[in-house]
């Protein structure tokens, strides 16, 4: 009778211990989500501010139609991306692809700005310049965002490969996510506006 009990006392805390791996792992992939959820809430601001950019500047930039299209295109890329990714924000492909999006629409609107550069009356527009400055925010709310989603990637990324929660993960499923990378050293840095 004795080592029944002592059975049954070693069973509930081994169940214990994996109820609480699994627990952990669920409030780990809730947390990246939802820092996935705020990256998705500044880039659809950025995505939105970069139209009312682009409409303002046409006035200006009549002949430099193609690097507002650029633009466009980019944007529209990374709206695009941005909202596949959102769909499963645990698909490390998604998350690369909307990296990859983000990094052309940084250096659409790199481009931008170094064609702005040149036109003395674009630059003393006050929509203009609100707009940009709007940008600006937004870019380092978006930097601020992706590092606390990576920040939580890293750590549910971490715990799920430990042993023994790595064999409760691969029996319910809990995958490998990626963190939100851009490719090049040059799109790290925030495109730089100067009036």
């Amino acid at each position: 009778m004795g080592t029944t009990v002592i059975g049954l006392i070693v069973i509930a805390v081994v169940v214990f211990y994996l109820v609480s791996i699994y627990n952990r792992l669920v409030s780990l992939r809730n947390q990246f989500k939802n820092g996935f959820a705020q990256i998705d809430v500044q880039l659809q601001r950025r995505h939105d501010l970069i139209p009312n950019l682009v409409e303002s500047a046409k006035a200006y930039l009549d002949h430099e139609k193609s690097t507002l299209t650029q633009v466009m295109e980019a944007r529209n890329n990374a709206v695009s991306a941005q909202k596949d990714a959102a769909k499963d924000p645990g698909d490390g492909t998604k998350i690369q692809r909307l990296g990859s999006a983000e990094n052309l629409l940084t250096k659409a609107l790199a481009n931008f700005y170094a064609v702005a550069e040149n036109y003395p009356e674009l630059k003393a527009n006050e929509t203009i310049q609100q707009l940009m400055e709007e940008l600006s925010s937004t870019e380092n709310r978006v930097a601020f965002a992706r590092q606390a989603y990576n920040d939580s990637v890293m750590g549910y990324n971490t715990f799920r490969e430990q042993f023994p929660n790595n064999i409760l993960a691969g029996m319910f499923a809990f995958k490998e996510t990626a963190q939100l990378e851009l490719e090049s050293p040059e799109a790290r840095q925030a495109p730089k506006v100067a009036f």
